[in-house]
């Protein structure tokens, strides 16, 4: 009887701390110490770093979204919210420059750039992550190096080649969309090549070896297994390659002619053209801006679930 009394003595503290920890709805109740050890900062902390951030990005969208359904004087003066609101500027932008050119040349331009260097970056990744020869890191540590090169150390030398191309072959190069779009590859390429060999070394070799042995080639195993699971590396590095394309003025400003202007040309020539001689045409700029990004906000709203996704969860038990 005593050391049954002392058992129920000594094990009687812990049950009443177990009820003074279940919550009356039969939940466990949380204790106090328990905090989770993924958040780096308070909730309330972690609240207001959200709300600067969101405000960071959302008042220069709001500014641009709301000056361009308003008139030049008003945005001149100052006026965040338009008094009066009109759609002409997005009416205008068509006449006052070639916008509709530009977007096009610009789609044909950075939509080639983006298909052809996802397919050579993920051909020459797989020979590089899985082949071994000579000169394969003398490659991989050029490919690095080409990415330390800043764009304006090299439009004098690509213009100078481009140029002698053309008077020792007679082909033209400079101001066509073909010659642009070899420029954007030569700096495109190196990145998405270094991007796909970073994704193709995290891919399990089971799954090709699996497939060599029931007599699969190395372009069958290219096609059939890497291609379908390398879809998420072949999506960012085509999309670099397309805001490369889209996005530069540099290269398109030199290279290009009237009829072959990118929209980021465009867009750099309706800033400077003035209504009456003294305004900017600030409404029309914002207008155009805003038709300027729907293409990439759809491509991102398009392949969001590759951006984010990998498709090799699970593929190897």
């Amino acid at each position: 009887m005593s050391t049954q009394n002392t058992f129920r003595t000594r094990t009687r503290p812990t049950a009443t701390l177990t009820e003074s920890i279940t919550a009356r709805n039969g939940r466990p109740a949380k204790r106090p110490y328990d905090t989770d050890v993924t958040r780096l900062l308070p909730r309330w902390l972690l609240v207001v770093v959200i709300a600067v951030i969101i405000a960071f990005i959302a008042v220069p969208v709001l500014y641009i979204l709301f000056g361009s359904v308003n008139s030049d004087v008003a945005v001149a003066r100052g006026e965040y919210f338009p008094s009066e609101f009109t759609l002409a500027n997005y009416v205008d932008i068509w006449s006052t420059v070639a916008l509709g050119q530009g977007l096009l040349n610009s789609i044909l331009t950075a939509g080639a750039v983006a298909v052809a260097s996802a397919a050579l970056a993920v051909s020459t990744a797989y020979v590089l992550v899985r082949f071994r020869f000579l000169g394969r890191l003398t490659i991989l540590r050029g490919l690095l190096a080409l990415q330390s090169i800043p764009g304006t150390l090299l439009l004098l030398p690509v213009f100078v080649v481009f140029s002698n191309i053309a008077s020792a072959t007679g082909v033209q190069i400079i101001g066509t969309r073909w010659g642009l779009f070899v420029t954007y590859l030569t700096f495109a390429l190196p990145f998405s090549t270094w991007v796909m060999v970073t994704y193709l070394r995290g891919l399990p070799k089971e799954l090709e070896e699996a497939a060599r042995i029931d007599g699969a080639s190395s372009g069958r195993i290219l096609r059939s297994v890497v291609l379908p699971l390398s879809w998420p590396g072949i999506v960012v590095s085509a999309i670099f390659a397309f805001l490369l394309g889209w996005n530069d003025v540099l290269f398109s400003t030199i290279m290009t002619t009237p009829n072959t202007r990118t929209v980021a040309v465009v867009l750099q020539v309706l800033g400077t053209t003035q209504e009456g001689g003294a305004v900017p045409i600030y409404g029309q700029m914002m207008a155009a801006s805003i038709v300027c990004a729907v293409p990439v906000v759809a491509l991102y709203l398009i392949f969001q679930r590759y951006l984010v996704g990998g498709l090799t969860a699970g593929s190897v038990k």
